[in-house]
Parts: C-alpha cells; sequence; structure tokens
C-alpha cells in the first residue's frame, strides 16, 4: 500500500548514487540541526535578546509557523520547477535565513528570521524524496528516501548537540552561522552530484490541493498537529528541564539532547518495521505509549540523570509516530503526493509550534517547567483521540461501500 505511494518508477540516472543521496541528506541534516538547537540554546538566546525564556519559547513556534505557511504555499508554486534547481533554490534560502538570525539584533528580528527560515522546510523534504526515488535503481527507492530522512535523525544526534556546545562555548549566535555554512556545503554537493531532474509536468495547484478534499487527510494532518507536539512540549524546554527541575549543570543538556537524538535514530528503524506490521496499530500504539512515557519524565525530571531513561523513550515513541502518519498520509493523499508529502512536515512543524506554546504558558504561570511533561501527556492522549475517530471513519467507510 504504502510502497507505491512512497515509490515512483525511476525516470533520472546518477552517476555517482550514493554521494547524490548524500548530498540531499546533508540539507536534512542542516535542517534538523537548525530546527531543535534553538531548544538547546534557549536561555542564551533569551538572555541575548533580552527576553524571558518563555519568551524566547516563540522562536521556536515562529520556526514552526513558517513550515506550516511555506509547505503548501511552495508545493503549489514548484511542483512543476525542475528539482534540483528548486532544491538549490530552496537551501539558497535557508543559509541566508540562518545568516539573518545570527545578524538579528532584537527579538523582533530574530523571530521573523527563524519564520523565514522555516518556509522552505517542508517542501526541500517532500521534493528531495521524490528526487532520491526517481535515482533509486528498481525496488530500492524506499530506501533512497530513508537514507534523506536520515540525515534529519543523524542531526540530532550529531548535529544539535555539537551546535549546542558551538553556541555555549562562542555565543548561540555560532549555532547559526554554522547551519548557514552547511545549507551552502549542501547546496555545492546537489550541484555537484545531483543530476537535473526534470518536474512534474502534469503538476497543477488544483491537483495538489484535491487532498484538502479528503477527511482521512485533514484527520491525519489533526493526529500530527496534536499528538506529536506532546514531544515538544517537552523538548522545547529541555534545557531549564535539565538545568533548573534536575539541578544540573549546562553540560548535561548535550547529552540529553544526544540521548534524544538517539531515540530518533531508534524510533525511526522500529518505526519500519512496525508499520510493516500495522500502520494503525503502530500510531495507536505510539501516540498512547508517548503519553505513558511523558507522565514518567514528569515524575523523574526532578531527579537530574535518571530522567534520560524516559527522555530517549519520549523520541523513540515520537519518531514511531512520525512516520506511521507520513505513511498513512502518503496513502490517503492519492494523486496530491507532493503537497501531501510536504503537508505532513507542516502538521508536526505545527505541533512544534502547539507544544512549544502551551509549554510557555504552563512556565509562565508558575507551574515549573516539569508541568510542560503533564501538557505533552494531554496532547498526546488526544492526538490518540483523533486516530481513533479516523480508524472509525475508515470503518464506516468501508462497510458503506459494501
Amino acid at each position: 500500500m504504502t510502497e507505491t505511494a512512497t515509490a515512483p518508477p525511476t525516470t533520472t540516472t546518477a552517476r555517482h548514487f550514493r554521494l547524490a543521496v548524500l548530498a540531499l541528506a546533508m540539507g536534512g541534516f542542516a535542517i534538523g540541526t537548525t530546527e531543535f538547537v534553538t531548544m538547546g540554546l534557549l536561555p542564551q538566546i533569551a538572555a541575548g535578546v533580552g527576553v524571558s525564556i518563555p519568551t524566547a519559547g516563540h522562536l521556536i513556534s515562529a520556526y514552526a509557523l513558517g513550515v506550516v505557511v511555506g509547505a503548501p504555499v511552495l508545493a503549489y508554486f514548484g511542483a512543476r520547477w525542475p528539482r534540483r534547481g528548486l532544491l538549490v533554490a530552496l537551501m539558497t534560502a535557508y543559509a541566508v535565513f540562518n545568516a539573518a538570525s545570527a545578524l538579528a539584533t532584537s527579538y523582533d528580528a530574530l523571530l521573523v528570521a527563524r519564520f523565514l527560515d522555516g518556509l522552505p522546510h517542508g517542501v526541500y523534504f517532500g521534493v528531495a524524496s521524490l528526487v532520491a526515488a526517481s535515482l533509486a535503481p528498481l525496488g530500492r527507492q524506499g530506501r533512497a528516501v530513508a537514507m534523506v530522512m536520515l540525515g534529519l535523525s543523524v542531526a540530532n544526534v550529531v548535529g544539535v548537540p555539537a551546535a549546542t556546545w558551538l553556541g555555549q562555548t562562542l555565543g548561540w549566535r555560532s549555532a547559526y552561522w554554522s547551519v548557514a555554512g552547511l545549507a551552502l556545503v549542501t547546496v555545492a554537493l546537489v550541484l555537484a552530484f545531483v543530476p537535473s531532474c526534470p518536474g512534474d509536468t502534469e503538476a497543477t495547484g488544483r491537483r495538489e490541493l484535491t487532498a484538502f478534499a479528503k477527511p482521512q487527510v485533514w484527520l491525519t494532518l489533526l493526529a500530527g498537529a496534536i499528538g506529536f507536539g506532546g514531544m515538544f512540549a517537552v523538548y522545547s524546554y529541555i534545557a531549564p528541564i535539565v538545568t533548573d527541575a534536575g539541578g544540573l549543570g549546562q553540560s548535561a543538556v548535550p547529552v540529553f539532547l544526544l540521548v534524544l537524538g538517539l531515540g530518533m535514530v531508534a524510533g525511526t528503524w522500529v518505526a519500519g518495521e512496525l508499520a510493516d506490521w500495522s500502520v494503525f496499530r503502530s500510531l495507536l500504539g505510539s501516540s498512547l505509549g508517548l503519553g505513558v512515557v511523558l507522565a514518567v519524565f514528569a515524575l523523574l525530571a526532578p531527579y537530574g540523570w535518571v530522567a534520560l531513561v524516559p527522555a530517549f523513550f519520549i523520541t523513540v515513541l515520537g519518531s514511531v509516530l512520525v512516520v506511521n502518519l507520513q505513511l498513512r498520509l502518503m496513502d490517503v493523499a492519492g494523486d496530491a503526493r507532493t503537497l501531501g508529502a510536504a503537508m505532513n512536515h507542516a502538521s508536526l512543524n505545527l505541533a512544534n509550534a502547539l507544544g512549544a506554546w502551551l509549554g510557555g504558558l504552563v512556565i509562565a504561570a508558575g507551574y515549573g517547567y516539569t508541568a510542560t511533561a503533564v501538557v505533552g501527556v494531554a496532547l498526546s492522549l488526544a492526538g490518540f483521540l483523533v486516530i481513533v475517530v479516523s480508524a472509525r471513519v475508515q470503518v464506516r467507510s468501508v462497510d458503506s461501500r459494501s
């Protein structure tokens, strides 16, 4: 079912297939690094632009909202563009907006820069996945797409902890400069190793928009926007949770980020195995399990290093949820594959914005940093209920046709 949605026929050949896919994955590495490093440097950024930590948390929401806006708009207008040219344009914009973040002298300027930086995110992953699949030998399209997504997972293991350490050592601006450099490296690699790829000549904005006429698309997007927000309610404030609630030093923050990244890598692998078993059961189990693990994290966060264990499983289950939401969305989007792929990232970044915003509200209300995990529990369980509704709607639809 999902294989046909994610594996279009090969239309282009590359002289160096692995290097071409590596070039595409480098873009995912750059995107993953800048998306999550703000969370690890939140106290430093807040102090640097003269705002409180909860207010600085809105920078995370601004980036996420940029993804939400950019995914449908750029997918609508860019479907016919030559693929390589579009990827180069997206990564060039990414470099420029990260540089703007590093140069921002006020909170408002940084807020605008983070919003602009989020615009290329969803479409880059959608187009890079399509290109990787078109370059892959027959029968290996799925692996090629997974290799592109691996850049995002590796970013959370290597890029985010390294950029966090760099930001703590040389100042938070250095983290954004480093990502601008990674984006330019991606541009060079794409130009060097990714062959010219035509756009979809049959694509139209109207055809892409047909995805929004499908109730199951909306339910899947809603499940991601709410349920995945549970993870981000904690992830967004992991630095102050570790230092203020857990009583550990700043040097512990990169360690927690590393463990969270390892959980993402492990969860991505587990998700593939579970998806072969059942996408729907994987969605139900991961969303419910995420709520349970977040509750455990809320109890153990004050005990410092002990919280590493539930922190690891938060991202394991979050990654299982993400991959299976992607597979589900590819299935229900039908012919609107480009927009469907991009909107999954829009949904997940809306979850990012929602989790960060609600987490900031409970902190500002005086409930403490561990209260963010309680918010996460509520969001995860709400996402679980949406998936249950989606299952019931599908059953009724099948029954009505039989």
